[in-house]
C-alpha cells in the first residue's frame, strides 16, 4: 500500500516537473519611464531572449507610463512575437504601461497592483487635445481586439474587452483597475504574489529563469537613443556643418559636428540596425560639403546637396533603427519628427550665435562676422571728410579737374565737377564719394 502511494506521488511530481524540464523563461523588466531608451533596452532584451531560446517572455511592469511613440514600438514588438508573452504587473502599469500589458498574450497582477489610466498628457501633466486622446483610445481598442474572441457556450466574447480598454483613455474620468477588478472583467488572467506563482499557473514551475540585465554600455547607448538626445545631436551636426562652411579652416565647429555624428550613429551601428546605404549617403554628403568648403568658392549646389544627403542619411538610419520589423510609416513619421525638430533648433542656434546678441567669440571666428580693424593692419575708408559737405572752401591749387582745396587751416584733395578752377577761387563742397571730396565754383569771401 505504501509502495503504491509513493509511486503515485512520484508520478504526480513527474507530471508537474517534467514538462518544465529544459524550458526557459526570459524576464524583461520595464520599471522606468517609457521612452526610446526603454524601447532599445526592451528590444535588446527580446533579442537576448531569442538567442537563449526562451520558451516564454515575461514583461515585469512597474511604470507610470511615458512617451506614446516608444510604448507603441514596444507594443508592436510584443504583438509580432512568436514566443508567448506574459505581462506581470508588479506594482503599477499606468498609461503607456497599460498599453504594453494589454499587448501581451497573458496578464498577471500582484496583490495590490493597479492598471489603467491611459490618458495622454503633456510634460506639465495636463491632458492633450481630443485628437491625441482619440488616437490613444483607438490604439488601446485595437490592441484588445488583437487577442480575438473565445467561445462561450453558443456564442463568443472578447478575450480582452475593447470597451474597457478604450475607457481607460478619458481625460475627465479614466478607468483604472485593481488586480481583483482586472481579473473579474477579464483584463487579467490571474493574481500572483510573485513570478514563481505566475510560472506555476502556466505549468512552467521549475523552468530556468533568466533576466535581462543592462550594462553601463547599454545605458549609455540607450541614453543616446533617446529622441530628445537625438534631436540635440542632429542640431549639433547640422549647425556645426553650417558654421564650419562660414569659418576659415577646420576648427571648433567641425570638431563638434564630428563628435555629434559619432554619438548619433553609435547606437545604431552597435545594434546592427544601420544599412550600408546610410553610411554611403552620409559619406557622399560629407564629400560634397568638403568640396564646397575647400574647392568651390561661395555657397551653392554642392553645399546644399551635401546637407540634403546628410539629412537623408540620419533620417534613414533612425528609420531602420527604430522599425520593429522592416520599415513602416510610423517609423518614418517618428524619424522625420525628430530630424525636423533638430533642424529647427539648428536654425535657431545658428541665428542666435551669428547675431549681435550671440557670444562675441563665435562671431569673431566667423568669416562673415569678422571685424577688419586698422589696428590689425586693415585699411578702411575715412568718413571724416563727409562732414564738410555743404561748406565753402578756397582752391589751394588749380583744379584740372583734380586739385587741392583749403577748409579752414586743413588742405584736402578734391575734384571739380564743373569747369577748371584757378587758384584762390571760391568753391563749395557738394558731396563725398569713394573717399573723395567733390566741389563746384562758389563765391567765397576771405
Amino acid at each position: 500500500m505504501k509502495r503504491t502511494t509513493v509511486l503515485a506521488l512520484l508520478l504526480y511530481m513527474a507530471s508537474v516537473l517534467i514538462p518544465a524540464f529544459g524550458q526557459s523563461v526570459f524576464v524583461i523588466p520595464v520599471e522606468t519611464e517609457i521612452d526610446f531608451s526603454a524601447f532599445h533596452h526592451f528590444r535588446k532584451g527580446l533579442r537576448e531572449a531569442g538567442e537563449n531560446g526562451a520558451d516564454l517572455v515575461v514583461v515585469k511592469l512597474n511604470t507610470f507610463g511615458g512617451a506614446l511613440d516608444a510604448a507603441d514600438s514596444i507594443r508592436t514588438a510584443l504583438m509580432k512575437q512568436r514566443v508567448p508573452t506574459v505581462a506581470y504587473v508588479d506594482v503599477n502599469a499606468a498609461s503607456a504601461g497599460a498599453l504594453i500589458a494589454l499587448a501581451c498574450d497573458s496578464v498577471f497582477m500582484a496583490p495590490g497592483a493597479s492598471i489603467g489610466s491611459a490618458t495622454v498628457v503633456n510634460g506639465a501633466g495636463e491632458p492633450m487635445p481630443g485628437k491625441y486622446q482619440s488616437y490613444m483610445s483607438t490604439m488601446m481598442r485595437a490592441t484588445a481586439e488583437h487577442h480575438g474572441r473565445v467561445a462561450e457556450g453558443d456564442s463568443s466574447r472578447w478575450r480582452r474587452n475593447p470597451e474597457i480598454a478604450a475607457s481607460m483613455v478619458n481625460p475627465e474620468m479614466s478607468v483604472s483597475l485593481t488586480a481583483q477588478q482586472a481579473v473579474e472583467c477579464g483584463y487579467a488572467d490571474g493574481i500572483a504574489p510573485d513570478l514563481e506563482s505566475v510560472l506555476a499557473d502556466l505549468d512552467m514551475a521549475g523552468a530556468e529563469v533568466k533576466y535581462y540585465r543592462s550594462t553601463l554600455a547599454d545605458d549609455i547607448l540607450g541614453f543616446l537613443s533617446n529622441a530628445a538626445v537625438r534631436a540635440l545631436l542632429i542640431m549639433l551636426i547640422i549647425g556645426g556643418i553650417y558654421m564650419e562652411m562660414h569659418t576659415p579652416g577646420l576648427g571648433f565647429a567641425a570638431a563638434v559636428s564630428i563628435v555629434a555624428t559619432i554619438l548619433y550613429f553609435l547606437p545604431m551601428f552597435v545594434g546592427g540596425g544601420m544599412p550600408a546605404w546610410v553610411l554611403v549617403m552620409f559619406m557622399i554628403g560629407v564629400v560634397l560639403i568638403a568640396l564646397e568648403v575647400f574647392v568651390i568658392p561661395g555657397f551653392g549646389i554642392c553645399g546644399i546637396s551635401g546637407i540634403i544627403a546628410v539629412v537623408v542619411s540620419i533620417t534613414g538610419a533612425m528609420v531602420n533603427s527604430d522599425a520593429v520589423t522592416g520599415v513602416d510609416i510610423s517609423a518614418i513619421g517618428k524619424a522625420l519628427a525628430v530630424v525636423g525638430t533638430g533642424s529647427i533648433f539648428a536654425v535657431i542656434a545658428i541665428w542666435y550665435l551669428t547675431s549681435a546678441r550671440g557670444p562675441k567669440w563665435v562671431r569673431r571666428h566667423s568669416e562673415l562676422m569678422t571685424e577688419l580693424s586698422t589696428a590689425e593692419g586693415f585699411i578702411g575708408v575715412d568718413m571724416g571728410p563727409a562732414k564738410y559737405v555743404g561748406q565753402k572752401a578756397l582752391t589751394a591749387t588749380e583744379m584740372r579737374p583734380a586739385g587741392k582745396i583749403q577748409i579752414g587751416q586743413t588742405v584736402f584733395d578734391a575734384v571739380s565737377v564743373g569747369p577748371f578752377i584757378g587758384v584762390r577761387k571760391a568753391v563749395k563742397v557738394i558731396k563725398y564719394e569713394n573717399a573723395q571730396l567733390y566741389v563746384e565754383p562758389e563765391e567765397y569771401e576771405e
